[in-house]
């Protein structure tokens, strides 16, 4: 093994650190910056790499940006380390600030094989007096060397909403940051643009993720890795712009968070991924990335899970009903079985809402043996048994609500917080934590289930005030709490995989994704209208979390049918639906889906994505995802006309199709500008293997 290399101390004068793809310069009266050397994400040499903001002290000159903190341009190098080891290279370099006694560490970690970098940032009061952060930028880059780059720059981002999630749209950068003629004022501007996250659903509105991308292709893509608040900020400078990552803040998340004498802050870390040619080849290295962060989590197996929620049992499971869909399921090759919500719950409740938290199986829905007959029944059948819970809620009118202390619970002012008939646990308190770990492990010991399906319905919005200094901060440490609570399980119960889904994936970020094995993609129950959704969120979820729901229906047709099973193929085939209500050539189908995503699921673990016909608008009529894998390049091709149609997929001059075989055939041809594609009247869908040579 090649020992590790290290560059120390490095003096304050004129110096650079090459980390990877990107470079640290910094000189003597100047904070440190981050740039991609030779490139137009190079910025000036004054933008500098943090900017921390406090109740004392905002920036050096007036804007509404966060940039030019005070302190950030006070800040000025004390000593770095550059450490090469065999998985990539680390830098650390240390920043100080004379006046406030302010103290920034960064550590920026380029992992061998990729394009990216991750950045953490540690802020530490190493004065007399007590200080108040109330934003730290996580990592701050410039945008181009004049004005005239801002023209040729596109900013790429995801909307996303519940049913709607990963709506990916360009803009020109000038349409959110217009020509004003600064350099005729000799002034930097002093408004900004950008994207903010509100509430505990980081991707609830904008996915934590998103690009720049020139026109001669050159892009630069990111990610935010925080459960709780982010921001991602833009404001333009006399030559060009600048781009800033950060978690919550004080006046977008009501941050604030008091240093006292030697305390230390850590920023949520962001990542980087440069590439000079393409926004896909910028996300591709993003992924790799993605990889990397997962560490041993990406190692374990990739199991077909079938859920009896969506468009079937809906939350009311019973003995009666559960019983034929496990014989189906395990004919149909699933390997994992999880019962959705409701098996908790009493049937004479109905709406069981209010009553979440005590997590005990209801004996009414389960007669005759319990819920021990039907995990019973999944085992027999050579399946893993899952369950449903939301751990970090309890209802108004659980018994849990009431043995469990207030301090448990997120409170404002002084009283609990409550949305929808529910309060929110705060994972901070050890009696919210007992509460959980005695759930789960009784569920682990007492049932032997080996798959949790993770919820999480109610966004509590600021946070908790409770032991913090803002509320924001108090819903950032709950999610550092939480997300530790799921190491801790997984540690305890190392056969337990962990699904992380969040109301489909309005909590779909890589905080969290790092340490859990799958995300489902969206609650999207019409078949028609999943396809963007899943061709589209391999840009922020790595292609084997994508739990991409497929539920087939007695009365769809044949094509139908295999629309719906290539978009559970695009990614890790999640089943759901009446399988025991099927025709006998729908589980044929259902099969040999199976049996092809079997075959295919190994080579997602190297997967890269890549968008022929660019990433899809939400009513594109053509919809299709590609997916670099080592055994070749797959595309996955929804036709959502009912007319026939005809169109080209560039860069591919032939191609077979995997899935479905004997169907109704789709025109495949070369043709001048690549494959050149036609299908039939109504809807249709295609799993294409594209020829090499």
């Amino acid at each position: 093994m090649v020992g590790p290399t290290e560059q120390r101390e490095q003096p304050p004068a004129t110096a650079r650190a090459r980390v990877g793809a990107f470079e640290l310069r910094w000189h003597a009266d100047a904070p440190a910056a981050l740039v991609v050397p030779a490139s137009a994400f190079a910025g000036r040499a004054a933008i500098g790499l943090v900017e921390v903001f406090t109740a004392d002290e905002q920036r050096a000159r007036t804007s509404q940006a966060y940039w030019r903190s005070a302190v950030g341009e006070r800040l000025r190098v004390q000593g770095s380390t550059v450490t090469t080891e065999d998985d990539g290279t680390r830098a650390v370099v240390v920043q100080a600030d004379a006046t406030s006694g302010i103290e920034v560490r960064t550590t920026l970690t380029a992992p061998r094989g990729t394009a990216a970098i991750r950045i953490e940032n540690e802020v530490r009061n190493a004065g007399r007096e007590p200080f108040v952060v109330t934003a730290v930028s996580s990592a701050t880059i410039g945008i181009g060397h004049t004005a005239d780059d801002l023209d040729r720059t596109r900013w790429g981002t995801a909307a996303s909403e519940w049913l709607a999630e990963d709506r990916w749209s360009e803009v020109p950068l000038r349409s959110l940051l217009p020509d004003i003629a600064l350099p005729f004022h000799a002034q930097d501007a002093r408004g900004h643009a950008g994207l903010t996250s509100h509430g505990a659903w980081s991707s609830g509105e904008h996915v934590p993720a998103g690009y720049l991308i020139r026109e001669d292709g050159e892009a630069l893509a990111w990610q935010i890795e925080t459960s709780a608040g982010w921001h991602a900020d833009l404001c333009q400078t006399r030559d060009g712009a600048v781009l800033a990552l950060l978690g919550p803040t004080d006046l977008e998340h009501q941050f604030a968070h008091e240093l006292l004498p030697g305390e230390t802050f850590t920023a949520v870390p962001v990542a980087l991924a440069a590439s000079p040619h393409s926004r896909d080849e910028s996300i591709a290295e993003l992924t790799r990335y993605r990889r990397w962060l997962r560490g041993t989590a990406g190692e374990q197996k990739l199991p077909v899970v079938y859920n009896d929620f969506m468009n079937t049992l809906m939350g009311q499971p019973t003995t009666e009903k559960l019983l034929p869909l496990v014989r189906r399921a395990a004919e149909a090759g699933v390997e994992v079985f999880c019962i959705d919500a409701g098996w908790f719950a009493d049937p004479a409740i109905g709406d069981w809402w209010s009553t979440v938290g005590e997590w005990r199986e209801a004996p009414a829905r389960f007669p005759d043996g319990g819920l021990r007959r039907v995990i019973d029944a999944i085992l027999d059948a050579g399946m893993a048994p899952g369950l449903w819970l939301e751990p970090e809620v309890v209802g108004v009118d659980s018994p849990a609500a009431a043995s469990l202390p207030d301090e448990a619970f997120f409170q404002r002012f002084g009283r609990r917080v409550q949305e929808d008939r529910r309060y929110h646990l705060d994972f901070r308190h050890p009696a919210a934590r007992a509460h959980l770990d005695a759930t789960v492990d009784h569920l682990v010991e007492e049932y032997g289930i080996r798959y949790l399906k993770l919820d999480y319905n109610i966004n509590p919005g600021a946070g908790t005030d409770h032991l913090a200094t803002a509320a924001g901060d108090g819903l950032l440490a709950h999610t550092r709490a939480f997300r530790d609570w799921l190491v801790r399980v997984q540690q305890r119960h190392p056969s337990l995989r962990v699904e992380n889904c969040s109301s489909g994936a309005m909590r779909a970020d890589y905080a969290l994704l790092a340490v859990t094995h799958l995300q489902s993609t969206s609650d999207q129950q019409d078949y028609r209208l999943y396809p963007p959704i899943a061709a589209s969120a391999p840009a922020s979820i790595l292609p084997e979390q994508c739990g991409n729901w497929a539920y087939p229906e007695r009365g769809m047709t044949d094509e139908e049918t295999v629309f719906t099973l290539v978009t559970g193929l695009s990614g890790r085939l999640y089943l759901s639906g009446f399988l025991d209500e099927l025709r006998p050539d729908q589980r044929a189908r259902v099969a040999e889906a199976v049996a092809l995503h079997k075959q295919l699921r190994d080579g997602l673990r190297e997967a890269t994505p890549f968008w022929p016909l660019g990433l899809p608008e939400w009513d594109a009529g053509t919809v299709c995802l590609g997916l670099h894998t080592e055994d070749g390049d797959l595309l996955f091709v929804w036709d959502r006309d009912a007319a026939p149609a005809r169109f080209t997929i560039p860069g591919v001059s032939a191609a077979e199709v995997l899935f479905p075989s004997r169907a109704a055939s789709w025109g495949l041809a070369p043709g001048p500008a690549g494959l050149d594609v036609s299908t039939p009247a109504g809807l249709g869908a295609r799993v294409l293997r594209v020829n090499r040579g």
